[in-house]
């Protein structure tokens, strides 16, 4: 499933949508799963990466009841940062 949600760039980057991973990881409520993309951030920052590279805010449309497209901040996730999302994946609660 993490393969089939990945999208690509106009330059070739691989990237994955934060909405899209939280619900393939079965999280109901993405506000819960920011604190997970929180404690990304701070692992990208322990490990030498800079998270911008990694971790950007974006915009993401989903599409609601009745076909009705709808705007909601994101992030798009570097490959590294999906990494490190589902290593601490087990490690928080509140899904």
């Amino acid at each position: 499933m993490f393969e089939q949600i990945k999208q690509t760039d106009e330059n070739g980057n691989e990237f994955w949508m934060a909405r899209q991973l939280a619900k393939t990881l079965d999280y109901t409520d993405f506000r819960n799963f920011s604190g997970v993309i929180e404690k990304a951030i701070e692992a990208c920052k322990n490990s030498g990466h800079n998270p911008l590279e990694h971790i950007v805010e974006a915009n993401e449309v989903l599409i609601a009841g009745q076909g009705a497209k709808q705007t909601y901040t994101s992030y798009k996730l570097s490959r590294y940062a999906c990494y490190l999302i589902v290593q601490s994946f087990g490690m928080c609660t509140g899904r």
